[in-house]
């Protein structure tokens, strides 16, 4: 086979994937808390005709070899953590992670998962979940049912106003969760990141201490994907798929045209 139809084969195939990581990315342009993915492109292997410094006489050396490169794959998709927009919405159990850090939430098999998505709501117990499974924020938060109004401070206290009492009472606190490296946490759907070997252990802390972001009441975190970008990169991505279609093409002709001629 021509070395350059499987080069392009992998081109094919690497764009596919980069078209894959955007158009994720556009999906979920109005997801809260969802932050953007990258695809990472390498070089395969080369087969090395001539090595570089390899003689060429007796008193020289060659200033440069001949290697034939294999072509390109993905090799991995990083998540861009970065802030996303503040959105407000006066809901008092819409919160928001203004800074680094993550809600951890339990659960259904006992162990923790992390997430940016501060759209909690609450069970029938009084108890602060997540609006889609209805997972448990983790401390444990429960609110009382004669609770008039529920107040979150920038620290993560979460105290309650109720019938005939001057002064708020507080029911809980919420801390936040920071890795060493976020980008090796594991998606897992639901807006849920599970912790990896390589994320590094969760570091529990309050919010707005040292290093940990604070809490917003009534705002949201938007998605972090920028549009615009994306859909620049969904350009390149289709430019650069069209033009290795255009390499297979034109070995195809070429060893068309040896076959009619020989």
């Amino acid at each position: 086979m021509n070395p350059a139809l499987w080069i392009s084969k992998t081109g094919l195939d690497a764009q596919t994937k980069e078209i894959a990581v955007i158009s994720n990315n556009l999906a979920n342009a109005s997801t809260v808390g969802f932050k953007k993915s990258r695809a990472v492109f390498e070089d395969l292997l080369y087969q090395t005709i001539n090595q570089p410094g390899g003689r060429s006489a007796q008193d020289t050396e060659m200033p440069s070899g001949l290697m034939l490169g294999a072509g390109t794959k993905v090799v991995a998709t990083q998540k861009i953590h970065t802030q996303g927009d503040m959105l407000n919405t006066d809901n008092a159990l819409d919160l928001m992670i203004q800074g680094e850090g993550m809600f951890e939430i339990l659960m259904p098999d006992g162990s923790s998962a992390y997430s940016r998505n501060g759209q909690f709501t609450m069970d029938e117990e009084g108890n602060i979940v997540t609006p889609g499974a209805g997972y448990l924020l983790q401390p444990q938060i429960t609110v009382p049912e004669d609770a008039l109004s529920i107040i979150v401070s920038q620290d993560g206290e979460v105290s309650v106003t109720l019938q005939g009492q001057a002064e708020p009472s507080v029911v809980g606190q919420i801390n936040t969760a920071n890795f060493v490296n976020p980008t090796g946490l594991e998606p897992i759907g639901q807006n849920l990141y599970v912790e990896t070997a390589v994320s590094g252990t969760p570091q529990q802390g309050t919010p707005g201490l040292e290093g940990y972001g604070m809490i917003v009441q009534g705002a949201l975190e938007t998605s972090n994907v920028n549009t615009t970008e994306e859909l620049v990169n969904l350009i390149e991505s289709q430019r650069v798929y069209e033009m290795n279609s255009k390499v297979i093409s034109a070995v195809d002709e070429m060893l068309s045209y040896i076959n009619q001629q020989l």
